[in-house]
């Protein structure tokens, strides 16, 4: 059934190619179980402490989720990590909602601790970029916009879980209180500390009826600048008002650095890496987290001579490996069909074994698009050569050799096999002639007929 097969070939390779061009293809695979990760912060506190009072009631908590086969902690100085691995019987969402099921029951911990659970994830960095200024703009000016405008325009980016930055200085404004003016006012540094929280907020009122009409009255008191800090009122003295700027100076400053980042001959700069949330796809994604950027850097957002500069997406490694794929496909198609036909002689059989490298290929990508799995080096790769190939090659071998060694066949049924082989194997057969004794002797059972055809 010749033009049988040859329909369900073309068949299987149309619907391969099409599913090609809606298949979710990823670097590499993501095989690991579900792996949730706790992060607890609690700033000021030794490792000891954060793990008697935040790391140990955490997992006692969570040691009676299901299906938890592994947990580790680390407790460092104001941090708390706690991983929970998973069996394969749930999926990463799964695990997730029964941790955070846990952790709405845990008690209270220490200063008001709250855990949060990490976005990372092995496969979640598709995006690094970094954020460049015009010369003389400096790194907390850059870590600024980092933190307040483009991290907030990534996280809007459908896809994007999580926006991590590097580098640069952390901008804070230091109010330095001179004592001796302190106690002058009669003040304290509780009052003070009170005072600007108080006045750091916006307060709503009742309304005022003006004829048939109504406002409404609020009190503004959020500040947004220096002066408006400076301008705080702390207290009044013989009628008349104190400020914060008469026993104090506000300055800008920055909080301590741990850690420094550089590129190239850059010592010092801003960057940032874009987090995928899990079970996205990867291609789209940096496609949209693309366009962002490209929004962001020409429609004004950041100041004149910002921008913002690509390090390297995943799209490098996975247009890589897409072209890895297709040149092992087209390279061991070639070579297997060369090797087959050198050490046969056989064109058409060679034909058959090469041919099914791309019949497999295309069928394997059009379950995986069924399923809605990604396609990688690895998987595909083992797929077309390792499942299906092998077992071909073995096969078609077994068949020729058992032709070309002239097993017992009678009539019609001994020329069959060998027209479908065509005229070229025809020719390279060895049809010895059969005694009148041998064709006298009762038939034989279909054992001795293999081992004869062996011998």
């Amino acid at each position: 059934m010749r033009a049988l097969m040859v329909a369900f070939f073309v068949l299987v390779m149309i619907a391969g190619s099409v599913s090609f061009t809606r298949l979710n293809i990823e670097a590499y695979p993501d095989p690991v179980p579900p792996l949730v990760d706790i992060v607890t912060q609690n700033p000021g506190q030794s490792a000891e402490e954060i793990e008697r009072y935040i790391t140990i009631p955490i997992e006692v908590d969570v040691a009676t989720a299901p299906y938890l086969s592994a947990m580790r902690s680390i407790s460092l100085f104001g941090l708390s990590d706690v991983k929970l691995q998973f069996t394969y019987d749930l999926t990463y969402e799964e695990a997730e909602q029964k941790v955070l099921n846990r952790l709405s029951q845990l008690p209270q911990l220490q200063n008001q601790a709250q855990p949060t659970i990490s976005p990372w994830s092995p496969t979640g960095e598709i995006y690094r970029y970094q954020l460049v200024g015009p010369p003389g703009y400096s790194v907390m000016d850059l870590k600024t916009l980092q933190d307040w405008v483009i991290a907030r325009r990534f996280r809007a980016v459908p896809g994007v879980i999580d926006v991590t930055g590097w580098g640069g200085k952390t901008k804070t404004f230091e109010i330095q209180i001179d004592r001796d003016k302190l106690v002058a006012y009669g003040l304290t540094l509780p009052q003070v500390l009170q005072t600007l929280n108080n006045s750091n907020i916006n307060v709503g009122g009742n309304t005022v009826n003006i004829g048939q009409q109504a406002a409404v009255v609020r009190g503004v008191g959020l500040i947004r600048s220096m002066s408006d800090i400076r301008n705080t009122m702390l207290t009044a003295a013989n009628g008349n008002p104190v400020l914060l700027s008469d026993i104090a100076e506000i300055i800008v400053g920055n909080k301590p650095r741990l850690g420094i980042a550089g590129r190239d001959e850059q010592d010092d700069i801003v960057q940032g890496i874009v987090l995928m949330r899990r079970g996205q796809q990867s291609l789209p994604t940096i496609r949209r987290v693309e366009a962002e950027v490209d929004k962001i850097n020409t429609s004004g957002i950041l100041p004149p001579g910002v921008r913002i500069e690509r390090i390297y997406d995943r799209s490098d490694l996975i247009s890589l490996t897409t072209h890895t794929v297709l040149f092992n496909l087209v390279f061991g198609m070639i070579l297997v069909f060369f090797v087959q036909w050198l050490f046969l002689g056989d064109l058409r059989s060679a034909l058959i074994v090469s041919s099914t490298i791309p019949f497999a290929l295309s069928f394997a990508i059009s379950i995986l698009v069924l399923r809605g799995e990604s396609a990688n080096l690895l998987s595909v790769g083992a797929i077309d050569f390792g499942l299906i190939v092998d077992a071909t090659v073995i096969m078609v071998e077994n068949i020729f050799r058992h032709l070309a060694e002239g097993a017992p066949l009678n009539g019609a049924a001994e020329a069959a096999p060998l027209r479908a082989f065509g005229e070229s194997s025809r020719r390279s057969f060895v049809r010895r002639p059969r005694s009148t004794e041998r064709s006298s002797s009762p038939p034989r059972s279909s054992s001795s007929a293999l081992f004869h055809c062996s011998r």
